[in-house]
């Protein structure tokens, strides 16, 4: 991965970071790193753990950074959430994972949260 493309990422997390607190969100903990993947941002909404995966792109020549988040991705994202609801003890919590998308085009930046942007099974 290019340096270019960290200093993009690393800005996406922070961006994404402020802009949940914005909406409520209270962060408790950024890049949670676990054997299956990384957790960029688990956060409480409300009554609900949120594992949100942040996708900062600075074009759209491969579409939205949301779609960037395949299946594949989604069932690693999981298994890692699975490893810290287990280390906290709260599996019976509520969970969701919600997706950040940032486009930063030109100058201009288009964030959008999206929530329960995919639910994984078994």
């Amino acid at each position: 991965m290019s340096k270019e493309s960290l200093r993009l990422g690393k800005a996406g997390e922070e961006r994404a970071a402020g802009l949940l607190r914005e909406n409520g969100y209270r962060i408790l903990a950024t890049n949670y790193k676990t054997k299956f993947a990384e957790i960029d941002i688990i956060a409480k909404d409300k009554d609900t753990i949120c594992f949100v995966e942040v996708k900062t792109r600075s074009q759209d020549s491969f579409g939205e950074p949301k779609e960037a988040v395949t299946a594949a991705k989604q069932r690693k994202i999981y298994l890692a959430a699975l490893q810290f609801l287990k280390e906290k003890n709260s599996l019976d919590s509520k969970a969701r994972f919600d997706v950040v998308s940032i486009l930063d085009l030109e100058g201009k930046t288009r964030s959008e949260i999206i929530k329960n942007a995919f639910e994984c099974e078994g």
